[in-house]
């Protein structure tokens, strides 16, 4: 019986072979694959500004016409590079834009020398899948006592993000720079108006509208990362662990 094994296996393909081989090598290094995409896919959209400022615009406009399909890319919600701020309201920004009294406009517009480039997505967006990428940084710190989080608790992880999104869109449906969300009018009555009117007011960088879209996007990707990395090491140890043995693959090598 085992004759005929290593018969079978010495006419299988070369490529077939090496793959047996490759992918249990691969998969003991997945959290730096896994980390060096996110990682990559975060990062790409800072790449958007930089190649606009020094005058590589179609590889630019590549870049945000990829990640458009992953993203609003309002420009009144997104960082700016090379300018002298970080954020503008879609009122500064209709100076430099006529179209940014639109939604549609304001996605289009990418900046100006004089404003700076935006990045290819929200400042949501930045949050969110810098929070995965964080996520597993931090799991490389711990691997293997960190338990996949509860789906209750990752429920209510996920819970101020929704609201924050859906109230968001609602307060959108009133028109731009309309709605509640953005005056919030009611949270400055709550708080009886102890801190600045620019808190209050608008989506710019330190406003209760910015702080909540970056809060709960990085709540959301820690969320993730602690519900998916834990697993997703638990099932590839369970794969690759041969069942007589205790901590070693089935090519023999440790897993780590």
């Amino acid at each position: 019986m085992v004759k005929e094994d290593v018969a079978e296996i010495g006419r299988a393909p070369r490529p077939a072979v090496r793959l047996r081989h490759r992918v249990p090598a691969l998969s003991r290094h997945w959290l730096a694959w896994a980390n060096l995409f996110l990682g990559a896919l975060g990062g790409v959209p800072w790449l958007a500004p930089v190649l606009m400022k020094i005058g590589a615009v179609g590889p630019a406009r590549l870049v945000y016409l990829v990640y458009g399909f992953l993203c609003h890319q309002l420009a009144d919600r997104s960082f700016f590079l090379f300018g002298p701020r970080w954020m503008y309201s879609a009122t500064e920004l209709l100076r430099y834009a006529p179209g940014a009294d639109t939604w549609l406009g304001l996605r289009a517009f990418v900046g100006t020398p004089e404003l700076g480039y935006k990045v290819a997505w929200s400042d949501r967006m930045v949050a969110l899948y810098g929070g995965l990428f964080l996520g597993g940084l931090l799991f490389a710190l711990v691997r293997r006592p960190l338990h996949a989080l509860n789906w209750r608790i990752f429920g209510l992880l996920t819970l101020p993000m929704v609201a924050d999104g859906v109230t968001h869109w609602m307060s959108d449906l009133a028109g731009l720079e309309q709605g509640f969300r953005y005056t919030n009018a009611w949270l400055a009555r709550l708080t009886g108006r102890l801190l600045p009117q620019g808190f209050y007011v608008g989506n710019a960088l330190g406003s209760f509208n910015s702080w909540m879209r970056l809060s709960t996007g990085l709540l959301f990707g820690l969320a993730v990362a602690w519900v998916v990395y834990p697993a997703l090491e638990a099932t590839l140890i369970s794969v690759h662990l041969h069942p007589k043995t205790k901590g070693v693959c089935d090519d023999g090598k440790r897993y780590h």
